[in-house]
């Protein structure tokens, strides 16, 4: 590593983060009306610690420490915010000083910022940005959600073809309106067409006179501007992208999507998924209690009818419980065994669609293997079942009807898991969704049929 010679290093210095212990002590400075101390308290931190902490702190210190935060308030604090919490931020400033921060932010923040209010907050803030933001933003919104528009930047170092490195460099070096952060120049023709790419370290390691044309550019993978967001993550996955370009429907670049706005899609996407097999629309930890109860209670109701379909099964084997009383204490032992498994492979299976590992080719590939699995786990939870109720109550026959039980839910139940979301993602459905609904279900009512039945016709 090479660097140039210093005469003196400068004084260290080290990032300022979040603990517990600050926490404390900046509540109780805030309890304690000690305003000053709070913000001096808070104003080394980075933003999405500052974001993190106001999430934290209840609603009157909140109130608080913004009052005394408002005239140094950093805008990147908003777009690490929760939704809710956000909102709130946004009326405590003002329409006046909430449009002035948001008009700091690139336009691709401005948008996550504003993509979630109401339409009526929306124009008023809109209202206040200047003119050339005001209508960047706008179009960003006009964008479906959760696209590539909404996600790219408009701020980008787009570069003619025919120029030469020596040109390129005196632009970069005039331009005062560049991006804060960028990482590759876009080479584009006169139709403002991406025909390439060159990194900035690749320009500045060059001679000044060569053309952009003779350097190596980089292979571009251009970007929809309508492209799913979830798809512009697996692409920057696959090919390893820093940033990539935006184009519209003629090929015509428009903006430029990073890989730190990619991470945080990875992660939305993950998140959404992860909440939707809960059966949770949306993170709504900081969320008012009502809204959080109107958005859980449709899926409670959906269990609701489901539990009863199970239960209708049990009622129809009501005779054969009341003769053999000991099916009741095994039934959930069976059913739970065979929700386990439908639940591993169902998790298995949503990962795989997201990640493009599932495919037409060999989706019944996947589901055979899934299968053999769940036979082989059968077997051994078989031999185990017997064991387990001859060591109990010694009687063999409903041993083998509990084990035979046990191995068909579990092999239905797997079958269940690797199917549903293919078929929900085959027509256009998400499978994180509706697809534990499904497999909890179909595993629950088959388990207690299956094992209910065979007992109704083996033993009595």
């Amino acid at each position: 590593m090479t660097s140039p010679d210093l005469q003196e290093a400068p004084a260290e210095q080290h990032a300022v983060e979040l603990s517990e212990e600050l926490i404390t002590e900046i509540a109780e400075a805030l309890d304690q009306g000690q305003i000053e101390r709070a913000v001096g308290l808070v104003s080394p931190l980075h933003a999405a610690d500052q974001a993190d902490l106001l999430e934290q702190l209840p609603s009157d210190q909140r109130v608080a420490l913004l009052s005394g935060l408002r005239l140094t308030f950093d805008p990147e604090i908003l777009t690490h915010l929760a939704e809710t919490v956000r909102a709130e931020i946004l009326d405590l400033l003002g329409p006046k000083n909430a449009g002035e921060a948001i008009a700091q932010l690139e336009t691709d923040d401005a948008i996550e910022v504003l993509q979630d209010l109401d339409p009526g907050e929306q124009m008023a803030l809109l209202a206040t940005l200047p003119m050339p933001e005001r209508a960047a933003v706008e179009q960003g919104l006009a964008y479906p959600e959760d696209s590539a528009g909404r996600l790219m930047q408009r701020e980008l170092v787009a570069i003619p073809e025919f120029w030469t490195v020596g040109q390129t460099i005196d632009f970069l070096r005039a331009k005062p309106d560049l991006p804060d952060d960028f990482y590759d120049l876009f080479i584009v023709n006169p139709r403002f067409e991406p025909v390439g790419s060159i990194p900035l370290s690749k320009v500045l390691r060059s001679k000044r006179g060569v053309s952009l044309t003779e350097l190596k550019l980089k292979e571009l993978h251009l970007i929809p501007v309508d492209m799913d967001q979830e798809e512009v993550g697996f692409r920057f996955r696959q090919y390893g992208l820093v940033s990539a370009p935006v184009v519209d429907a003629r090929g015509r670049l428009l903006g430029v999507i990073t890989v730190d706005d990619v991470v945080h899609v990875i992660h939305e996407e993950a998140e959404e998924d992860i909440l939707k097999l809960g059966g949770v629309p949306e993170p709504d930890i900081f969320a008012p209690p009502m809204r959080t109860s109107l958005h859980r209670a449709p899926w409670l109701l959906v269990n609701l009818g489901t539990a009863t379909l199970a239960a209708l099964v049990i009622a129809q084997f009501e005779s054969t419980i009341q003769e053999i009383v000991i099916l009741a204490a095994l039934m959930p032992v069976v059913v739970s065994l065979g929700g386990n498994a439908g639940i591993q492979a169902l998790t298995v299976t949503v990962r795989a669609l997201a990640m493009k590992q599932i495919t037409k080719a060999n989706a019944l590939r996947i589901l055979g293997k899934e299968l053999a699995v769940a036979g082989l786990n059968g077997i051994v939870l078989l031999l185990a079942a017997i064991l387990l109720v001859l060591g109990w109550l010694g009687q063999l026959d409903l041993a083998v009807v509990f084990g035979a039980g046990v191995i068909m839910t579990i092999l239905v139940a797997s079958l269940v898991g690797v199917a549903v979301p293919i078929v929900l993602d085959r027509i256009g459905l998400d499978p994180a969704v509706a697809s534990s609904v499904f497999v909890t279900t179909i595993a629950d009512v088959f388990g207690f049929f299956a094992f209910l039945g065979l007992a109704a016709w083996y033993l009595l």
